[in-house]
């Protein structure tokens, strides 16, 4: 914890970034990150509403009050029994802690005579603590899009009563929400896409339309198009059918999202048996896995040894990863790779995902998902239909694991359907170098 009171004057901008979770934590580091290569950047402090805000350590960015993990890891608003858990934990005393902290800096602030603003990143929570602090604030919505109830023709049609709810005000953001981002100390609101923006500037929010952050920083170290440096167009007909494999990031979730996937797998191999029109010419398929480097790797690979694939040494792809665990089962290769994640989203035709950040990512590059809806926490049947209102026909929902080779037969074997998806992502997710866009109006609206 920083000691402001320590501080001396300084025409520079004091900054307070808020954010509430892990995913949201990275997002506001990137934009950071941007911010500290201006000429006169302003001075950051940081106070990460959920977790310990590791990503602000790794960027010596000082946290200015407590900060502690909660038992549901953030996701108390996908079951109310992990909000009970988490207040038994001490979530409600940890909140008011923060609001004190926050109060705290900006009252020092003041009165070394300092210029202050908050950064808010996430849903309601950190925008309501950007309020209430009595500074200047923007806002980068990252839980809520237009498209979990709209898209460009209108609203989606949906089978529950309740969830006429998410949208009875005529925006996903509700009119208390509004009402945050509309008031005169607001500055700046960056939702994740153009459709949410252009729907929020009807109620002269400042919202502006720069792209979505988490599509930044995924540049691979080795392109694919680096594959094939001559006679192109016949290698790739030649060249592999890659299947990315994401299961998430948090245990015990992901060890069991593996098996279902591997499931998958099986099913996929199996329908390979047989010459596929859509397979290329060589007929060779490559699984990469994503995984966390918190997941333990032994574990995996248990569970893919199980269904019949052995270790092996050499890789049809050059694979940046000299830690990686390949293995081979007749004509195909797996994967598992923690140390490769953007090559792993840029080399897939289609992925298999039980995650939540690394779909829409996955799906951002123009690319089809199938998605297996899991036991949760996170990915569960509720999380997994959301998700696939919020991406559209890009992401695919099976119920049964042997339902994914059927999905990428027809994938493959329908290009009008490809192209489809390929303007889609990319318009749902935006462009890369939001981050820059966010921190160059920031300049602007904050004084920076």
């Amino acid at each position: 914890m920083s000691d402001v009171s320590r501080l001396s004057p300084t025409s520079r901008l004091q900054l307070l970034v808020l954010s509430n979770g892990h995913g949201e934590d990275i997002i506001a580091v990137r934009i950071l990150q941007e911010l500290l290569q201006l000429a006169n950047p302003p001075d950051i402090y940081a106070l990460p509403l959920v977790g310990e805000g590791r990503a602000y350590q790794n960027l010596n960015i000082p946290l200015i009050g407590a900060v502690r993990t909660m038992p549901s890891g953030g996701f108390i608003y996908m079951d109310g029994r992990q909000l009970a858990r988490d207040v038994r934990g001490g979530l409600l005393q940890l909140t008011w802690s923060q609001i004190q902290a926050m109060r705290r800096w900006v009252s020092s602030q003041q009165k070394l005579g300092n210029k202050q603003a908050i950064l808010a990143v996430g849903d309601i929570v950190p925008l309501l603590f950007a309020f209430i602090s009595g500074a200047n604030y923007a806002f980068v919505g990252t839980a809520k899009s237009e498209y979990y109830v709209r898209d460009e023709v209108g609203l989606l049609p949906r089978k529950s009563k309740a969830a006429r709810w998410e949208n009875f005000s005529g925006s996903i953001y509700h009119p208390w929400e509004r009402w945050l981002m509309s008031r005169r100390r607001c500055r700046a609101v960056f939702p994740r896409d153009g459709l949410t923006t252009q729907i929020l500037q009807n109620w002269s929010i400042p919202a502006f339309d720069v792209g979505n952050p988490m599509m930044d920083g995924l540049q691979p170290k080795v392109s694919p198009q680096l594959f094939y440096m001559a006679n192109a167009r016949y290698q790739e007909m030649d060249r592999p059918l890659v299947i990315t494999l994401l299961p998430g990031s948090r245990a015990p979730e992901a060890y069991n999202n593996w098996q279902v996937i591997m499931t998958a797998v099986s099913a996929l191999m199996a329908s390979f048996q047989e010459r596929d029109s859509f397979l290329p010419n060589s007929g060779t398929v490559v699984f990469v896995g994503a995984i966390a480097p918190s997941l333990d790797l032994t574990t995996l690979a248990e569970t893919v040894e199980s269904q019949g694939w052995q270790t092996h040494l050499d890789l049809p792809l050059p694979f940046p990863d000299a830690d990686a665990l390949i293995f081979k089962q007749r004509n195909a290769h797996l994967v598992l790779t923690q140390q490769s994640y953007n090559e792993c989203l840029h080399w897939g035709d289609v992925a298999i995902a039980m995650a939540g950040t690394a779909t829409e990512q996955f799906i951002g590059l123009g690319k089809p998902a199938i998605a297996i809806p899991g036991e949760g926490p996170q990915y569960t049947p509720a999380f997994a239909e959301a998700q696939s209102r919020l991406l559209g026909l890009s992401l695919i929902l099976v119920e049964q694991p042997v339902q994914v080779a059927q999905v990428v037969r027809s994938l493959f074997t329908n290009p009008d359907t490809l192209h489809i998806i390929r303007e889609n992502g990319v318009r749902r997710m935006g462009k890369p170098g939001a981050a820059r866009r966010i921190a160059d109006c920031l300049v602007e609206k904050l004084g920076i």
